[in-house]
């Protein structure tokens, strides 16, 4: 069978409601012509969501630290700790960035920073009061994996009693972060001191067991193989199948950041394939988001063909990343108008209409 004619078998299959073998999808990536891929994917995506329409989220991320002890080679953002040259965020001024947010009709945090060995637990089961306390309508999606296992750590307690008194200080729902590419081969060239792939993914799993709800991501455009980016995508297939807490799927592509990392440019084609071929293999995740502020607008607006239904913007305040993104409410609507579809408002719950849901 020529290359071709296993695609379109493979991208019928799935039409009709086969689940995509892992191997299948390899072919997708390898031999697919990105169109192909794009028709098949906005067929799946209206299935799963209301053709006509894109959804937006707006929300404030705060870094609380910049401190950190996990090295990360791409990562330009961090200050190395006992330096001096870092912060660390007391509650007051999280409080003034929240209180700011608010005023910029952003009624949801994002609340992340780095592994601080200074830090005691304490700090972070108040800082999630402080804010929960004064602004009880705002949902706090906070820290990432990597984070609550050096909690575990830093407590000695289980994950489950971790997760368990963030959720009682104030957390509402928990970020796929940190994930990059899901095989140990690539996290210890990407950051040999950061969690391993079952690690990361029990964090993920204790989370949603939990009831915090999740998004999920990859992040490529480095040395991963073929073969990494699907064993990627599989294990978080496996992973919603485990738990259904998986709410999204966000692509990304590395920035260049340092010059020990080495970046390998992805074509917006490229960009467009991963789009498609996460809408058609992630079976079991509703939501594809576009990250309006790492694709810019125009690549962007061409993956909302392309199989997505959502653009993660705006976002107030980042600074990890180079933001090509959306800095308001009216921008996000404006550009979804001109994409060609009805704006529709939703949490980071996915509740549609709503601002936020404080975790309901």
């Amino acid at each position: 069978m020529n290359e071709q004619k296993q695609t379109t078998t493979i991208l019928d299959r799935t039409l009709a409601g086969e689940r995509m073998s892992s191997a299948d999808a390899l072919h997708l990536w390898l031999h697919g012509n990105f169109r192909d891929l794009g028709n098949a994917a906005v067929e799946v995506r209206n299935r799963l969501n209301k053709p006509d329409e894109v959804s937006y989220t707006a929300f404030r991320v705060v870094n609380y630290t910049n401190y950190c002890n996990v090295e990360c080679s791409f990562c330009s953002f961090m200050d190395e700790v006992g330096s001096g040259k870092g912060y660390n965020l007391s509650a007051d001024e999280i409080l003034r960035k929240v209180d700011e947010a608010m005023r910029l009709d952003s009624p949801q945090l994002f609340l992340q920073g780095g592994v601080n060995p200074d830090l005691p637990m304490q700090y972070y089961t108040d800082t999630l009061a402080a804010v929960r306390d004064k602004f009880p309508e705002v949902h706090i999606r906070a820290f990432s994996p990597v984070e609550v296992l050096y909690m575990e750590k830093l407590t000695g307690k289980s994950l489950v009693d971790v997760f368990a008194g963030l959720k009682a200080a104030g957390m509402h729902s928990f970020p796929g972060a940190g994930a990059e590419i899901l095989t140990d081969r690539m996290r210890d060239i990407l950051s040999p001191k950061k969690a391993s792939t079952d690690e990361w993914l029990r964090a993920m799993r204790t989370a949603q067991q939990q009831g915090l709800k999740s998004s999920t991501n990859i992040v490529w455009g480095s040395e991963e193989t073929d073969d990494e980016i699907i064993a990627h995508l599989t294990r978080l297939r496996e992973l919603q199948d485990a738990t259904s807490g998986v709410l999204s799927f966000v692509p990304w592509t590395f920035q260049a950041q340092t010059k020990k990392f080495r970046l390998r440019k992805v074509a917006p084609h490229e960009y467009l394939k991963m789009v498609s071929l996460s809408r058609l293999f992630l079976d079991n995740i509703q939501h594809i988001e576009v990250s309006i502020m790492v694709a810019g607008k125009q690549l962007g607006e061409l993956a909302l063909h392309f199989g997505a239904d959502d653009i993660n913007s705006p976002v107030i305040e980042e600074n990890v990343l180079r933001s090509f993104g959306l800095k308001s409410v009216t921008e996000s609507v404006q550009f979804i108008e001109e994409a060609g579809f009805n704006p529709v408002r939703r949490s980071f719950n996915y509740v549609r209409g709503a601002k936020t849901d404080q975790g309901n």
